[in-house]
């Protein structure tokens, strides 16, 4: 599966690698050459804790680098009256007869919690393209499925919301 990425993002993901490889790194190797220099590495907590702060650091750059590499970019722009990557949406949801925002975002922001629906997610891939007063269908699995109204889209700029911590 690849991930969908807007260019944003990429440039984001850019931006901590070169902070976690000029900074993060250099403050790790420190760490871990003071830690051994305390003695007895059998015993010793630092040591043990600073290389795995190295580790995790390393990882995290691994992991970005991947997510770079295999991304499929998607266009964060849309037409003013549809929905697209980045805005924000209104919908009345039928069955609960309740109204709900969220933002719609990519994967890598998404933060149910905060309001940031991915566009991958069910509903994301549901209201994707529509327009104001259109009524769709959001299909969780082959057992269930809802149907949402859109009441309101803003085209709002792309935050500075943090890229998700894995």
């Amino acid at each position: 599966m690849y991930n969908q990425l807007t260019k944003q993002d990429i440039k984001k993901m850019e931006e901590e690698i070169e902070h976690r490889k000029v900074v993060v790194r250099k403050e790790a190797l420190e760490a871990v050459k003071e830690a051994r220099a305390h003695g007895d590495l059998s015993e010793n907590f630092e040591y043990y804790a600073a290389k795995k702060e190295k580790n995790r650091n390393e990882s995290r750059i691994r992991y970005l680098e991947r997510m770079i590499r295999t991304a499929q970019i998607v266009d964060d722009t849309s037409a003013e009256d549809e929905i697209g990557v980045n805005n924000t949406v209104t919908i009345y949801v039928e069955d609960d007869d309740e109204e709900e925002t969220f933002k719609l975002v990519t994967t890598v922001r998404g933060d149910t919690l905060n309001g940031l629906i991915s566009i991958e997610s069910p509903i994301g891939k549901a209201v994707l393209g529509h327009k104001v007063g259109d009524r769709v269908e959001v299909v969780v699995n082959k057992n269930f499925s809802y149907f949402v109204e859109i009441r309101k889209i803003e085209n709002t700029e792309d935050g500075d919301e943090k890229l998700v911590r894995f």
